[in-house]
């Protein structure tokens, strides 16, 4: 589990494709990864990955051919910047909101308008994620937590503060960019509940 705050900026080092379609990444972390085992879970852009090796300051990870086909990960190239969050250990701040991990889908940037000193963005989701997204809901994006401004239909907007938009990806984004969308987990849950009393 995770809380959609990003601890630090990786940079990919390398992409290696492996027989059957699965993919092996290298991350540059400043992470102390003397304190990360193998084994351990950290959130790449949202996406939870397990490292599978270590060496100094960069980690591996193994991507599977099913969360190439989910992700945008299959894009990622040499020198691509990423958002890291290591997994939640007990007694952790949860300054964010519990988010997964598992990514739902892709958020489309349409629109992006500097306000003051924010900026806006605007995001348009596959018909069947709209509906789990709520005004003041959460939402995260590309592993960063975020607060939901307004919905329409399938599109929605956040404001992202100067603070988020120089210490994240999403400093870089530009309109048409897609990033990963995790939806809110309680939105998720009642969603089953009440499919499953009809």
């Amino acid at each position: 589990m995770f809380t959609g705050i990003i601890t630090d900026i990786g940079t990919v080092a390398s992409v290696t494709k492996k027989n059957g379609g699965d993919t092996r990444l290298a991350i540059y972390t400043n992470y102390d990864l003397d304190k990360t085992d193998i084994g351990a879970s950290i959130a790449c852009s949202g996406c939870c990955l397990t490292v599978v090796k270590k060496i100094d300051d960069m980690f591996f990870v193994d991507v599977s051919a099913e969360t190439l086909s989910k992700t945008n990960i299959g894009k990622w190239d040499d020198g691509d910047k990423l958002n890291l969050e290591q997994a939640l250990k007990m007694g952790d701040e949860l300054g964010g909101h519990i988010v997964s991990g598992h990514v739902d889908g892709l958020a489309k940037c349409i629109n992006l308008t500097k306000e003051n000193d924010s900026h806006r963005l605007t995001f348009e989701v596959p018909k069947e994620l709209g509906g789990f997204i709520a005004p003041k809901g959460s939402v995260s994006l590309d592993g960063i937590s975020l607060t939901v401004n307004e919905v329409e239909a399938n599109t929605f907007g956040v404001n992202i503060i100067p603070h988020t938009w120089d210490k994240t990806t999403l400093g870089q984004i530009k309109e048409g960019a897609s990033v990963h969308l995790e939806i809110d987990m309680l939105a998720r849950y009642v969603a089953r509940a009440l499919a499953y009393q009809e």
